[in-house]
């Protein structure tokens, strides 16, 4: 996408009277702005900045660390790095320096294979299939591994989660074999409603648990690292050695906060709705979504159009009409088809079905 089309984009999204996928895109101004009126962030903003990590970054720590019900946690500016860390220590633990997961797993699709150029780690896959790999799999698992990690929802497979048998079932396989288990949670905050679990009792299953500070809760930034005592400790070691300490993190700390604060209570709700969003969606000829119904509040939907096309009609509607409905649009492959994310959020919950109904056949009348 060019930056002409970025800027328009951006633009009609901000100004659209309805916003169907995601949060609506801010300015700087408005984003500081917004903070700073938040009349119940969290944190309380006329004390001073964190200083490498104290303050209100040790204060986001903690109360992550008892959301999911584990001793503690470390706060790291990316999750590409926090996942470093962890795997890195359970491999010491473990004398293994094989780490079985998902082909489709963040680590092997969005880190520019990080884990083996800096960690010095490999990974062995015991399925291909777009799900958790079963305890059958593991065990016949053709290569050994010190350490499973599995991602809660596996994002690249549609946001797919296992029911809570399936998850207990395979981890429980895992730690039978001798490995250390750590998930990948990084939208594992909506993941409760679909195994019908708490936050605490999913992480128990587990030796560590990352979650995201910005996905789902809407933060600027930044992630965590949370587990027992001895972990939480040499994560933080390992953190400044791959040059995660920094000097301030507190924007990224307050607006993870002020997400636990506002967004945290209402993912139940986002994941109701999506299932109504997506079923609606599904009604419009030639149309796709999966999971179907939705596993969490986000899913994939497939459209049979070309992407640049189905983006060019988005842009004009939302522009022209005020409705702006879909995030990018990515080619799939097979001539005339496309497959967008669907993220319903806070803004969706004003659509009705026939609302979507309605917008998604304007949309089409413009290509």
């Amino acid at each position: 996408m060019t930056d002409d089309y970025q800027q328009r984009r951006f633009a009609a999204f901000r100004a659209a009277d309805r916003l169907l996928s995601g949060n609506r895109p801010q300015t700087l101004r408005e984003r500081l702005a917004a903070l700073a009126a938040d009349p119940d962030p969290g944190y309380d903003l006329d004390q001073r900045p964190d200083v490498y990590g104290d303050g209100v970054v040790r204060a986001l720590e903690e109360q992550v660390a008892t959301l999911l019900g584990l001793p503690d946690a470390a706060f790291f500016p990316t999750g590409t790095m926090a996942q470093q860390v962890a795997l890195r220590y359970w491999a010491d633990r473990s004398g293994s320096r094989v780490v079985a997961m998902h082909p489709l797993a963040h680590p092997e699709v969005h880190e520019r294979r990080a884990l083996m150029r800096l960690t010095g780690l490999s990974t062995v896959w015991p399925t291909g299939e777009p799900r958790l790999p079963t305890p059958e799999e593991l065990r016949s698992c053709e290569e050994h591994f010190g350490t499973l990690t599995v991602e809660l929802p596996l994002r690249d497979a549609g946001f797919v989660l296992p029911t809570w048998d399936e998850l207990a079932a395979t981890l429980a396989a895992a730690r039978e074999l001798g490995a250390r288990v750590h998930l990948d949670g990084a939208r594992l905050w909506e993941s409760t409603v679909h195994l019908g679990r708490t936050l605490p009792e999913i992480c128990a299953l587990a030796d560590s648990v990352y979650v995201s500070c910005y996905k789902t809760l809407g933060g600027l930034s930044g992630a965590l690292l949370a587990g027992d005592e001895a972990f939480v400790r040499e994560a933080r070691v390992w953190r400044h050695r791959y040059g995660g300490q920094l000097f301030q993190q507190w924007p990224a700390a307050v607006t993870a906060l002020a997400g636990i604060r506002h967004e945290l209570p209402r993912l139940e709700q986002y994941v109701t709705h999506a299932k109504a969003v997506a079923a609606a969606l599904a009604e419009i000829p030639g149309a796709r979504v999966s999971p179907d119904p939705p596993h969490t509040h986000q899913f994939r939907l497939w459209l049979p159009h070309d992407a640049e096309a189905l983006a060019g009609a988005g842009l004009r509607l939302a522009e022209e009409q005020g409705l702006a409905l879909f995030g990018f649009w990515s080619p799939v492959g097979v001539p005339g088809q496309a497959m967008t994310e669907v993220t319903v959020a806070g803004p969706a919950l004003e659509w009705s079905p026939e609302d979507v109904g309605k917008a998604v056949t304007a949309l089409l009348a413009l290509l």
